[in-house]
């Protein structure tokens, strides 16, 4: 896999002149020499030195790469900011949708750190596929009863039950019940699509 500086020039974000700022500013927040947060991002030091000196413009990947290292969204990495409107979620604005047979609901603002969805898992769906990402995960069972598997361990979870875990931690998310389970569901998911997440299915059934 191909570092971030090594992405193509073709997709820079251009005139972002809060970027180089916020670069700076982030990385200070989060204690990190220039040394380490290069490394961490696939960077040179001389390469991340030009981005918050405002000598070069990031493209998508390296934004994504050091948003994931600052514990931080692309959004504040550019400086933007979330409206006061963006607070609340009504109810009649949820609305759902459906993916590889699982339905969300979002229950909090985009462009955060920290995403909400409301989730109906069905009995059957996707119960052979492991995830493994970068992020923290809370969880809280709203319906029905989840078997949750987090590395070797598994877990019967009922309703009014809830998990908080290292998303590193390789996980698997079961409907227990025929009818399914409801979730509601956090998330801290800075790096990857849905479908980079997945280790795919695995031989044998979970215990």
């Amino acid at each position: 896999m191909s570092s971030p500086e090594s992405q193509p020039s073709a997709g820079p974000v251009e005139d972002l002149p809060a970027v180089a700022p916020q670069l700076r500013a982030l990385r200070r927040r989060t204690s990190l020499t220039l040394e380490a947060a290069a490394r961490a991002a696939g960077l040179s030091p001389a390469h991340l030195s030009r981005l918050e000196t405002g000598q070069r413009q990031p493209s998508l990947p390296m934004l994504l790469a050091l948003a994931r290292i600052y514990g931080t969204t692309v959004s504040e990495l550019l400086g933007e900011t979330v409206t006061g409107q963006d607070a609340i979620v009504r109810a009649g604005d949820m609305e759902p949708t459906r993916a590889g047979g699982w339905t969300y609901w979002q229950a909090g603002a985009s462009g955060r750190g920290m995403q909400a969805l409301k989730v109906h898992v069905p009995h059957g769906s996707q119960g052979d596929i492991v995830r493994v990402h970068p992020g923290e995960e809370w969880l809280y069972v709203l319906k029905g009863r989840l078997r949750l598997r987090l590395g070797g361990t598994t877990h019967l979870l009922a309703p009014g039950d809830s998990a908080h875990f290292d998303s590193l931690t390789p996980h698997r998310i079961v409907a227990e019940d025929p009818d399914g389970v409801e979730l509601l569901f956090v998330h801290t998911l800075l790096q990857s699509p849905t479908a980079a997440l997945c280790l795919g299915p695995l031989t044998g059934e979970m215990p």
